[in-house]
């Protein structure tokens, strides 16, 4: 299949969902975890739980870098642009909520200079055009958009733009997927059953399938790197189900169109020159996980914001009543939180999975998951 419909194909489909009901064991319970935030929406918009059968569950992890950055990361940004800098962020982070219900969108209402950028050329650019100025871009995401940032201080560095720095907030997935399994909830209270992972499609296309096989290895929870379209999902699913049922525990690429074993060299060796590891890193809804954040290199270190200005350590908390933190755990759903569609809308987010394109609330809402859920639990 080359085309996009095509991995939309409603035959096909059913066939997939014949296909997991009939080698889905009714004696047991098949609970996967999606990592990205992608898968979560997929899931939702097409409506892939609804044809499965009733002991085939999704949980929904950590959805993405927007989810799950901690509120004094963005009260680190706020203070930034409010101390007169020009603060360029990607649109996602504007509404996330921060300390006292501020957010950087409100931060420039009240007359921050906080700009909506597309790209990180977008923010090289404005320093160029602002040479008196103090451009600082709040820099968020999986290893993803981790090459662009490190290009764009390359770029800095090369043609001697010393009013552009970085706030490096990029975080790393394999160490996310770690803690999660380490936790109390997974290994010793039980609240959360996880017998197998979709792995991430964008971030496996740079750093390929290879570091997951640890975790199949050691934990025994076998990875499937899935596609973002539904029957990317579906094929997926077959694919964990084999392997549980089979008693194996391995890494398999079910996205080879785009994913390899040891993904994109050229991105990696780029990371590689400008990042580093951080010895620990904040995660909203994990707490502190160890290596798991990079951070610039002293080589490049006039271009990191949090050398070259002086920031406050915050310790701004989520918004009392919201179930963000667990919902990114996989411990709770969005339905389970008290807030979810009354006081807390895509219009009025109280927390980050409401706000994010990819968060786990968002979808619930925006595909009326929610609805579907309330009229079950009536009928009961």
């Amino acid at each position: 299949m080359k085309y996009v419909d095509e991995f939309r194909d409603k035959a096909l489909a059913r066939r997939l969902a014949a296909q997991i009901a009939e080698e889905a064991d009714p004696a047991r319970s098949y609970n996967f975890m999606e990592f990205c935030g992608g898968h979560t929406h997929a899931i939702f918009r097409y409506g892939v739980q609804d044809l499965m059968p009733e002991n085939v569950n999704f949980v929904h992890g950590p959805g993405c870098p927007v989810c799950v950055l901690p509120i004094p990361r963005i009260d680190n940004a706020i203070e930034l642009a409010e101390g007169g800098a020009i603060v360029c962020t990607y649109g996602d982070m504007m509404r996330v909520p921060a300390s006292g219900r501020n957010s950087l969108i409100k931060a420039k209402a009240g007359g921050a200079d906080i700009r909506m950028i597309y790209s990180t050329q977008d923010a090289l650019r404005i320093a160029r055009e602002n040479p008196d100025r103090e451009v600082v871009f709040f820099a968020i995401g999986f290893e993803t958009t981790t090459p662009p940032t490190a290009v764009a201080i390359k770029q800095a560095a090369a043609e001697g733009l010393r009013n552009f720095t970085v706030f490096c907030n990029h975080v790393l997935t394999p160490a996310a997927i770690q803690h999660i399994l380490q936790s109390p909830e997974v290994r010793e209270l039980g609240q959360v059953h996880i017998d197998g992972f979709y792995g991430p499609s964008h971030v496996s296309s740079i750093i390929g399938s290879a570091p997951y096989e640890y975790f199949a290895r050691e934990f025994q929870k076998p990875v499937v790197i899935a596609g973002f379209e539904p029957l990317d999902v579906m094929q997926s699913t077959v694919m964990l189900i084999r392997q549980i049922n089979e008693g194996r525990f391995e890494v398999e690429n079910q996205y080879t169109r785009v994913v390899t074993p040891e993904g994109n060299a050229h991105a990696k060796a780029l990371v590689s020159e400008v990042f580093e590891l951080r010895r620990m890193f904040e995660w909203r809804g994990l707490g502190d996980v160890p290596y798991s954040a990079l951070r610039i290199k002293d080589a490049y270190g006039e271009f990191d914001a949090e050398r070259r200005f002086t920031l406050t350590e915050s310790r701004g908390r989520d918004v009392k009543g919201c179930e963000c933190p667990a919902i990114l755990r996989g411990v709770k759903k969005p339905t389970d939180c008290k807030l979810f569609g009354t006081v807390c809308t895509p219009d009025n987010p109280m927390g980050s999975c409401m706000v994010s394109s990819e968060g786990s609330c968002a979808a619930y809402w925006s595909y009326g998951r929610f609805r579907l859920e309330r009229v079950k639990e009536a009928a009961e």
